[in-house]
């Protein structure tokens, strides 16, 4: 299934794709996708459910972050051998994890911001694991029953308050609109293999990362495993996997960051498209 939201920012009601591309909406079925509405359980029922009796949504509304009330987003940082390489990193023996507020939360077309003083906002496409069942220190086999399904996401990062104010990644990483996520959630079960996954992202036209999470350091299992060890994992929680090579501050002969202006349009195989200004 793909499940979206949809309205105007703060009004969003649940909806979802039907086979045919349609967007329906889901009100009946459940008050909002939140986590509850994520578990094993609701997520096989919703899939017994009829999608002809849903209304269809009229026009083209916008659409929201696919989940509400996320209650944190735990990132992995340098989690491509060539991303890490890009910017003078090594690579890491374990995962690299750092927060991403959740008021930097923005649907997939919403403006993104870039903030009064900043001077190197930076784009990063990701793939985005979405929690369905509670993970408190799981293994690695077992880790895969506890993902509801993949989001897109744009990793939005203000390099200079993440590098050169103090050491911590999260001051970089949480502005307002810095985490556009969705279209829509594909749940797990459409996901084949989240480690064949193409990603890619363009700036004004212009392709600047393409990558696959076929080269990921540390798979889904391991990322979400790892993260267990040290947090409990609740459902509706957002996991950002890393991204590939091609990022604003690694461009030669010199970095390139974004203006007021510029257009991002990114991607996932199965996941969608964003776009931002």
């Amino acid at each position: 299934m793909k499940l979206v939201r949809y309205g105007v920012a703060g009004e969003e009601k649940p909806g979802l794709l039907d086979p045919q591309g349609v967007l329906r909406d889901a009100s009946r079925l459940v008050p909002d996708w939140t986590g509850r509405a994520l578990s094993t359980q609701k997520l096989q029922q919703l899939r017994k459910q009829s999608l002809d009796s849903l209304p269809v949504v009229e026009g083209a509304p916008r659409l929201g972050c696919p989940l509400a009330a996320v209650g944190k987003i735990v990132c992995v940082g340098l989690n491509y051998a060539d991303h890490a390489a890009e910017t003078g990193a090594a690579t890491p023996a374990e995962p690299v994890l750092f927060m991403k507020a959740v008021t930097a939360i923005s649907g997939p077309c919403d403006a993104v911001q870039i903030p009064p003083g900043s001077s190197k906002v930076d784009w990063e496409v990701e793939l985005g694991i979405v929690i369905g069942e509670r993970a408190t220190r799981v293994s690695e086999a077992d880790a895969l029953a506890h993902v509801a399904g993949y989001v897109l996401a744009n990793d939005v990062s203000e390099r200079a308050w993440q590098m050169e104010r103090g050491g911590t990644w999260d001051k970089g990483k949480s502005h307002d609109t810095f985490a556009p996520l969705g279209p829509w959630l594909v749940t797990a079960d459409e996901v084949p293999d989240p480690h064949r996954i193409a990603l890619w992202l363009e700036v004004n036209g212009q392709r600047m990362q393409s990558g696959n999470t076929s080269n990921f350091i540390f798979g889904v299992p391991t990322v979400v495993s790892y993260i267990s060890q040290f947090m409990t994992l609740e459902p509706g929680d957002v996991i950002l996997t890393g991204t590939p090579a091609g990022v604003g501050l690694g461009q030669k002969p010199a970095p390139i960051f974004l203006k007021p202006g510029d257009v991002m349009r990114l991607g996932a195989d199965g996941l969608g498209e964003q776009r931002q200004v």
